[in-house]
Parts: structure tokens; C-alpha cells; sequence
């Protein structure tokens, strides 16, 4: 991901929904090494931010109603969070939660493209996003998962003014060309009743290590180790709640450490 610090139309948080934040701590505190603090606030309904170090990378909390899927959910900045959400209907996406303030953090809404994949908007006020990006527990990239790549190609660049990479197997989104994330279509792996979704992918130093750590404390992988020819190495993981989320190691991690 080239974009290192939240910006409009940019990845800023990351936030997992689960059925039990005390053991998706554990979990996740095993795989990248993260403190996680919960608001005390009754009110703040037991949110919880992971940290690296005094950064802020991603968020906890639990399931919003019962029946809820956990899962991860990507958040995109913007400037006006009514405004975004209003061009989201237009274009044919849905809203499913706010626009609302979340004290005097920021205000956001929780929308859906035209074919459902989830996603949130972000205006930042005294909380901008994630204070670190691209670094070993940090988001480092995001993934559209869809069967509806060619509406997607159209949605998000005329909703977030995302640039796209001209290509036929993995179109890749940016802002000015600044690469954050791609388009993965599919295909028949992908049992019928997956929905789209956005993936997150963490960077790890050990995506081998991290992926048996993973299975060691109760993860599942969907995808091994694998590496991508001319990409990264990879892998996809289900944590013991059923959020799934991806992890890589990128080629220029490896070129860095050798010099």
C-alpha cells in the first residue's frame, strides 16, 4: 500500500465486529503482538483499540446485534460523511447504519455497494484513523472479493474518485495513482453462498510463522502460505470467530532486510 497516513478517499481504520472481543484479543495479540485497550465508557458499548507501540492500528468491539456474522470491516476517509453517503445511494449502493457522531471523534456511516460488499466512511475530527500503515500488524493492504467486478469498477471511482490500474486479472485501487488496494473476481473456488466482501491484508515479517501461529490458537486457513508470481506471499485466515482477514509478507520487505 503506498499511502502511509489517512487521507480523503483513502483506507483509514480497521475495525473487526465480534462474538467475543476478550478471546479475538488474545488471538490477535498472538499474531502481531497487539495491546488492546477498551473504552470504560458504558456508552462506548465495550470498543476496543489494538495499538503497536502508542499507535493506533485497528479496533474491536462487539457484534452490533445478535445473529451478526463477525467480520472485519474497512473504513475510507472523507471530508463530508452525509454528503459521501447520499453519493453512495446514487450510484446504487444501500446505507445500513447512520450517518452518525461518534462523540467527538468523528462522524461515519456503515454502507454497501450494489452488490452488498460492506464498507464504512470516516470523517475524522479528533480521531483521523490509524496512526501507522505498512508496518509488521498494521493494514498494508484492501481487497475488494466480488462477483460483480465490472459494477465495482464503476462504483467506487465515481463514489470515492478512486483511480484504477488498467488490468484484466487483478485491477488495483489507488488515490492519484497511489496504490492501496485491488479487485480479486470470484471465481468457482468461492462457494456459492460467500457474499462480496472488503479483505484486509496485515503485514506480518513471517507469513509461514504467522500462518501456523494462527492454526496454534484456534485460526483456520482458508488459502496457505502461497506466493503470488510477481506480488507477495500470502495468506487468508479465519479467526476462531469466523472473521476472516489476510496477511502478507511483500517482496520489497525481503529486498529491505537484505540490504
Amino acid at each position: 500500500m503506498k499511502l502511509t497516513a489517512p487521507v480523503p478517499g483513502g483506507p483509514c481504520w480497521i475495525e473487526l465486529s465480534t462474538s467475543d472481543v476478550r478471546a479475538a484479543k488474545q488471538f490477535y495479540a498472538a499474531l502481531f503482538g497487539w495491546k488492546c485497550e477498551t473504552d470504560p465508557r458504558e456508552e462506548a458499548g465495550g470498543y476496543t483499540v489494538a495499538h503497536l507501540g502508542e499507535a493506533r492500528v485497528a479496533a474491536l468491539s462487539p457484534v452490533y446485534q445478535p445473529g451478526q456474522p463477525p467480520a472485519w470491516t474497512v473504513s475510507f476517509a472523507t471530508e463530508d460523511a452525509d454528503a459521501l453517503a447520499a453519493k453512495v445511494t446514487a450510484a446504487g449502493g444501500s446505507v445500513l447504519v447512520g450517518p452518525m457522531d461518534i462523540f467527538d471523534q468523528g462522524r461515519f456511516a456503515v454502507v454497501a455497494d450494489p452488490s452488498g460488499a460492506v464498507f464504512s466512511l470516516w470523517q475524522g475530527r479528533a480521531f483521523a484513523g490509524a496512526d501507522l500503515f505498512n508496518a509488521p500488524g498494521a493494514l498494508g493492504w484492501a481487497e475488494l472479493v466480488t462477483r460483480a467486478t465490472e459494477p465495482a469498477l464503476a462504483f467506487y471511482p465515481a463514489v470515492l474518485g478512486w483511480t484504477v490500474s488498467a488490468s484484466e486479472t487483478y485491477p488495483q485501487w489507488g488515490i492519484d495513482g497511489a496504490d492501496f488496494g485491488g479487485v480479486l473476481t470470484m471465481g468457482e473456488k468461492f462457494p456459492p453462498e460467500a457474499p462480496p466482501h472488503w479483505l484486509p491484508y496485515f503485514v506480518v515479517t513471517d507469513v509461514d510463522a504467522t500462518a501456523a501461529t494462527a492454526q496454534g490458537t484456534g485460526g483456520e486457513l482458508l488459502m496457505p502460505p502461497t506466493s503470488i508470481p510477481q506480488g507477495p506471499r500470502i495468506a487468508v485466515i479465519r479467526d476462531p470467530q469466523g472473521a476472516v482477514f489476510g496477511i502478507h509478507r511483500t517482496d520489497g520487505q525481503a529486498r529491505s532486510e537484505a540490504r
